[in-house]
């Protein structure tokens, strides 16, 4: 970037430390005038101090990915003191485990169901028209034939 960008709009650092952004800030290239909280957030859990140090020492190509992570580490800080990124982390850990355990338990029913070892689900039958008057072929759920039912494996024959 030319130096001429610096000195018309300072970083989003150098405004918040209010000092003048020299055409060499380290803070120029990953800061931009235009995200004036991605510093603050850095700042406020890091220090500008340590954020300069660091990004010294780190190589030029791998420190836009360095600032990218302070910044999400950061905010994440700042919305969970304690835990972090490792708090969001964990959650989403959880997550996925119990949609594994749905996953597993649907690819075991799929597998029962495919290879007839559990019966086929029937249509719910609409009731009797006698019973129910005009019957318009539409039943609740709780109209539907449990097969758990103990008079219904009687009629049908027993286990299936």
């Amino acid at each position: 970037m030319s130096s001429s960008s610096y000195s018309s709009s300072p970083c989003a650092a150098c405004k918040f430390l209010r000092r003048k952004c020299m055409p060499d800030c380290i803070f120029a290239p990953y800061f931009p005038p235009e995200e004036p909280q991605k510093f603050a957030n850095v700042h406020k859990i890091f220090g500008a101090s340590n954020v300069s140090k660091l990004l010294n020492e780190v190589p030029p190509f791998q420190r836009e990915d360095a600032v990218n992570s302070l910044a999400y580490e950061a905010e994440a800080r700042l919305k969970d003191p304690v835990y972090g990124c490792v708090g969001a982390i964990s959650v989403l850990q959880r997550q996925v485990i119990t949609l594994q355990r749905e996953l597993d338990a649907t690819n075991a029913n799929l597998f029962r169901y495919a290879y007839n070892e559990m019966p086929p689900l029937r249509p719910p039958q609409p009731p009797p028209p006698s019973a129910a008057g005009q019957s318009s072929g539409f039943c609740y759920p709780y109209q539907w034939n449990d097969p758990s039912d103990e008079d219904n494996e009687r009629s049908s024959g027993g286990n299936m």
